[in-house]
């Protein structure tokens, strides 16, 4: 039996049959995914597996050598096999089950990913510092900004004030402000700015339209790289925690659909457990640099 992990920033998930665990530990600012793995491993029921499946954040699109997590799942798991996933690359065979597309997957960050006859292409999933554009991060770090700076006299929106009063609070309480706790609180902030946007806060409406702009780009971006033309049918999916918020998902929507008319946006047949799980049990070579398999 195959057990699959899905990495987030936000949290993970674990599933094996039956078998379903949550963690609200993820991988951490600045952390590399195989530690991030062995704080959550170290923290779950035994399990046994010949086949571990890894679908993890923080690679940007190039999975780093998989011996390490290998050595990592067999003291854990006695797994003998174990596939190392880029999560973009697990949410797009997830949400598309095969066909040529685009999904986009936006948590904590960013990870856009291709298809296309076999081809694919990878785009953002740059980290918080210098990309994930339009992604939770990025959300909730210009909210939290923007309200601290409200209190502070700089600008007029009592709406987003409102919606940031526990955010501001715990700005004020942690011991270092630019730490892993800060990351941390702007990621889970992102619903308090799509919230204040819906509510009418002009700041936060601003913000949630330039980001549905930017994920658009990364969508159009995809999509050509791996060889589709603008005028092309392709399927579409948006996935991941910001994406639940209707009004951002439909200001990304059109916008791409500005570029590329034809493109047919779809609801995510799956997620990255099962995108995980399909390419476990279908893909059992390397597709580097967004897989590779490693074994004891």
């Amino acid at each position: 039996m195959t057990l699959v992990v899905d990495l987030g920033q936000s949290g993970s998930r674990i599933r094996m049959g039956d078998i379903s665990i949550n963690s609200t530990r993820g991988k951490l600012a600045g952390e590399h995914p195989l530690p991030a793995l062995r704080a959550i491993f170290e923290n779950v029921e035994k399990l046994n597996a010949e086949v571990v499946a890894l679908s993890c954040t923080g690679f940007g699109g190039v999975v780093t050598d998989p011996q390490p997590f290998a050595q990592l799942c067999n003291e854990f798991f006695d797994a003998r096999k174990v596939a190392v996933i880029d999560d973009g690359l697990a949410g797009f065979v997830g949400a598309l089950a095969g066909n040529n597309g685009v999904v986009l997957s936006i948590g904590g960050g960013v990870v856009s990913v291709g298809g296309k006859s076999g081809k694919f292409a990878h785009r953002d999933g740059l980290g918080s510092t210098f990309g994930d554009e339009g992604g939770g991060f990025w959300l909730g770090k210009l909210g939290i900004t923007k309200a601290l700076g409200i209190r502070q006299g700089r600008g007029d929106d009592q709406i987003l004030l409102n919606a940031f009063k526990d955010q501001t609070i715990a700005y004020d309480e942690l011991d270092v402000k630019n730490a892993a706790d800060a990351a941390t609180l702007a990621i889970r902030s992102a619903k308090n700015l799509l919230d204040a946007a819906d509510a009418g806060s002009p700041m936060a409406i601003k913000i949630r339209n330039e980001g549905a702009q930017l994920l658009a780009q990364t969508i159009i971006a995809t999509w050509l790289g791996v060889g589709g033309s603008w005028d092309e049918a392709s399927e579409i999916a948006i996935q991941g925690g910001p994406s639940k918020n209707h009004a951002y998902v439909s200001e990304i929507q059109m916008a791409a659909a500005a570029a590329l008319p034809n493109a047919h946006f779809i609801a995510a047949r799956g997620d990255n457990l099962d995108g995980a799980q399909w390419i476990a049990e279908n893909m059992p070579e390397d597709a580097a640099p967004l897989l590779r398999w490693a074994g004891n």
